[in-house]
């Protein structure tokens, strides 16, 4: 497969001419979904859920999917009958020839006083996994792990352990819309081999539209 970074928490992954993009929210570019066979959203959250680029893609292409929970679906599916479709924990389903297994329930905790929602994370073909918003550990070995490097919701040193326990052999940087130029300086040093060690991941901060074989 062909990952493609695209902006904040967005990603593209191609193989064998069929592309899937992942979370293509109000941060990411206007036409990042354009062109996908299949789409996959974890939450809520407009950084990650941009309805008018969701219907960019799927006006597109009049055989695109989109899989996610349900308080997404229920706010596009009445415009796309039978093209959206709602997932849960557990559940593996096939999209555009793409195997994607369904991780976890909840958003990480941004506060207390502020109520927790739905999020689920996808690992495609079993070796990318994408948590959405949530540091979950899915019970499976992961070649690739989107990292979410800056959030509301976490700090650096939640994210060194989050790739200890995960182990990908590869960690790629995502939800870093918010960061300056300076900040993958800082993150480069924590996580690469000189930094307290995250249990051999190879780190990698890509560039917006750079791709990676994974």
């Amino acid at each position: 497969m062909e990952l493609t970074k695209k902006g904040h928490s967005c990603v593209r992954l191609a193989k064998d001419g069929a592309v899937l993009v992942i979370d293509p929210g109000g941060y990411s570019e206007p036409d990042a979904a354009v062109g996908a066979d299949a789409l996959l959203v974890t939450h809520e959250h407009p950084d990650h859920f941009d309805e008018g680029r969701l219907r960019a893609a799927l006006d597109t292409n009049p055989a695109a999917q989109l899989w996610t929970l349900r308080s997404v679906a229920e706010q596009v599916s009445a415009a796309f009958p039978g093209r959206v479709h709602t997932v849960g924990e557990g559940d593996v389903i096939t999209a555009a020839g793409f195997e994607v297994e369904v991780h976890g329930q909840l958003h990480a905790v941004i506060h207390p006083d502020i109520p927790r929602i739905t999020n689920v994370g996808y690992v495609v073909d079993g070796t990318v996994f994408h948590p959405g918003d949530a540091l979950t550990v899915p019970d499976r070995d992961v070649g690739t792990l989107l990292l979410p490097v800056m959030a509301p919701w976490n700090k650096v040193a939640e994210v060194i352990d989050y790739v200890r326990a995960v182990a990908p052999r590869r960690a790629v940087d995502v939800h870093d819309a918010l960061l300056s130029d300076l900040a993958p300086q800082l993150y480069g040093r924590m996580l690469g081999p000189n930094g307290p060690g995250v249990a051999g991941a190879e780190h990698f901060h890509l560039e917006r539209g750079t791709t990676l074989t994974v």
